[in-house]
């Protein structure tokens, strides 16, 4: 007896054929209020709020508002700066502590390992906001406070990132890294040449995960920077909201300036999300 497949095939034309329509239509739903700000960035201000909507704008000011963005008082440059190289720094370093984290969690066995592995995780229940403080004093006490370090700090040590990948390295066959603890490698021998370039796809998916929250953390800047020098870009578009607040083309500008690096990074590296996610989901 054939045995059947259940699956995409198996689903009748007409409701696949409906569900792609739904999901169309909630993907441009969706997609709506992106479009609306990169079109209002080339509007000229009396055409902002026109009905209805002019998607493509009939009226523009071409590039000149991201000009007046990018060359007005507000170093959108320095801004920018400042945010590459604490998010480039943040996510080298979480993904360097959270490959050593998920290789003993998985590869290595001793007394109380999956206990303390639980207790690790339960703390992701810990609400950021509550070890603000804490956090605070100790960055005062250091003396890096006010400084692109302390924000690093609070960026490298992620939960999340020993989780996603003790997810995935627990996928790995032991057979291998057996076969290179008999030819004399070590621990580190054994994460560095053999399990993270195979965990290349859930390290990327991480990467790109973590990318996107630290470019767009707004509160640990905000908390833990006074000098307007060390401000990232989510600070920059803030005090240009505060500053022209009026003129929304503008203020689109700023926006789409300031998430034009997490467009590129989703277009290029979606396929590594999908691959990431999926791979660690079967064993855990």
């Amino acid at each position: 007896m054939k045995r059947r497949r259940f699956g995409v095939d198996t689903v009748p034309m007409m409701p696949r054929v409906i569900i792609t329509c739904l999901m169309a239509l909630l993907g441009i739903i969706m997609c709506a209020p992106l479009l609306w700000m990169i079109s209002t960035s080339f509007k000229i201000e009396a055409d902002v709020f026109n009905f209805p909507i002019e998607w493509i704008p009939k009226r523009t000011r071409g590039f000149e508002n991201y000009k007046d963005v990018w060359n007005g008082v507000m170093p959108f440059g320095l801004y920018y700066w400042n945010s590459i190289k604490v998010t480039l720094i943040s996510v080298a370093a979480s993904i360097f502590v959270g490959c050593l984290g998920a290789y003993g969690f998985s590869r290595i066995d001793f007394p109380g390992r999956d206990k303390l592995f639980l207790l690790y995780i339960a703390t992701m229940a810990i609400p950021e906001q509550v070890t603000l403080i804490p956090r605070f004093l100790i960055f005062r006490q250091m003396g890096i406070f006010d400084t692109h370090i302390c924000l690093i700090i609070n960026a490298m040590f992620s939960v999340l990132s020993v989780f996603m990948l003790r997810q995935f390295m627990v996928t790995v066959p032991f057979e291998l890294t057996d076969a290179a603890k008999i030819d004399g490698a070590g621990h580190l021998r054994i994460l560095f040449q053999i399990i993270m370039p195979i965990a290349k796809p859930a390290i990327a998916t991480f990467g790109i995960l973590k990318f996107v929250w630290t470019w767009n953390d707004y509160q640990n800047p905000l908390v833990f920077l006074t000098s307007s020098d060390l401000y990232t870009i989510q600070l920059g578009v803030k005090m240009f909201s505060d500053a022209y607040g009026d003129y929304y083309s503008l203020m689109m500008a700023a926006a789409v300036s300031a998430i034009l690096p997490l467009l590129i990074i989703f277009l290029f590296g979606q396929k590594y999300i999908i691959s990431g996610l999926v791979a660690g989901s079967v064993k855990g």
